[in-house]
């Protein structure tokens, strides 16, 4: 029946913080051209540039549709220099390759013996696009195969709507989200009908998150309608980037004011105050006149090295100082992004962690 299979958060269950061991990171090889119209024929090379990054400190795992479509990701990473040895490839069909978003959310029980499980959310595509089947069979795909559990929250609805871009973790209890993203009810609606207060438990009771820092509105150009991980991350159990727009006239300035206006005040989950660090923004970047989310938040800790998308801006260089000095235990790696955000996301909306 209903209700009566425990929850995660009971068993020992909890999402680990993303600089924590991997076993693993999942990419989804990229396919649909209409994600990068114009541009399809440089993001597969981006793509090879991460993986040659990732590959020496963890699995790389790609998700591809067909054999030919395995052909062509193994000749271009192939030709960057990437230890094949080090990358598995998994014939899943997929609609995207945003797997930040479809992928599996792992959550790791410590132990012993140490457990990887699957807290088992839907995916509809950001509430926006038509096309999401394929992508939200996955995490069921990769259960099946790893032989891993998989925890399956419910609602009146039948299943929980949820993106991993949407949530941020300490791995210690506390979660970041923006009211925008996950509570909006009428703007690309993840769960209607769903209160705050029944998801703050379900985030609790499926992912041990005890401790919900809810901000307020995104990024502008973010088609996710306000996906976290685009402005503010956790960096350390008690301390976080946030995204900081100096230009008062430009639409960011606002909202990621008033963000940092509520992260004064918030707390994690032992009581103790947040420390805040600005992370600055590049210069508006469009193409074809539309505004695009590009932002250094968007970057992703891997292994053996944090990956952070770059935009031919003179703040690139900040930006990487600034997560070098936080991150002092890896390097700290610039990837070329301008092509990518035209597909509406970067590094870390393309990248799955798979806890060690």
């Amino acid at each position: 029946m209903r209700g009566t299979a425990p929850k995660p958060a009971s068993l020992g269950y909890r999402m680990p913080a993303e600089w924590e061991p991997h076993e693993a990171t999942w990419i989804g090889w990229p396919h649909n051209q209409t994600d990068w119209p114009g541009k399809f024929a440089a993001i597969p090379w981006v793509y090879g540039e991460m993986t040659r990054r990732l590959a020496p400190g963890e699995t790389v795992r790609v998700l591809v549709h067909s054999q030919v479509h395995e052909s062509q990701a193994r000749r271009v990473l192939g030709r960057v220099g990437v230890d094949l040895e080090r990358v598995e490839f998994f014939r899943f069909p997929t609609n995207r390759g945003w797997t930040r978003d479809f992928g599996p959310i792992f959550v790791r029980k410590d132990g012993p013996p140490v457990e990887v499980a699957i807290a088992r959310f839907h995916f509809n595509a950001w509430a926006k696009y038509p096309d999401s089947k394929k992508d939200d069979q996955v995490p069921d795909l990769v259960a099946r195969l790893l032989k891993l559990r998989a925890f399956e929250p419910k609602i009146r609805t039948g299943g929980v709507i949820l993106e991993g871009g949407g949530i941020d973790v300490n791995g210690l209890g506390t979660l970041l989200a923006t009211e925008e993203c996950l509570l909006d009810a009428a703007v690309q609606t993840r769960n209607p009908g769903l209160s705050r207060s029944e998801l703050e438990g379900i985030l609790r009771d499926y992912l041990g998150a005890t401790n919900v820092l809810w901000l307020g509105l995104g990024l502008a150009g973010d088609d996710t309608h306000g996906h976290v991980d685009d402005l503010c991350r956790f960096v350390g159990p008690r301390t976080v980037v946030l995204c900081q727009e100096t230009d008062p006239n430009d639409a960011n300035y606002r909202p990621l004011a008033e963000n940092r206006e509520r992260l004064e005040g918030m707390r994690v989950e032992d009581g103790s105050s947040l420390e805040i660090v600005d992370l600055p923004m590049p210069a508006p970047l469009s193409f074809d006149g539309q505004r695009l989310p590009a932002s250094y938040a968007n970057f992703y800790i891997a292994n053996a090295a944090v990956l952070v998308p770059t935009f031919n801006d003179p703040h690139d260089r900040v930006a990487l100082g600034i997560l070098g000095e936080v991150f002092s235990d890896r390097p700290v790696v610039g990837i070329h992004a301008v092509d990518l955000v035209w597909g509406l996301g970067t590094l870390h909306c393309l990248t799955q962690q798979q806890p060690a």
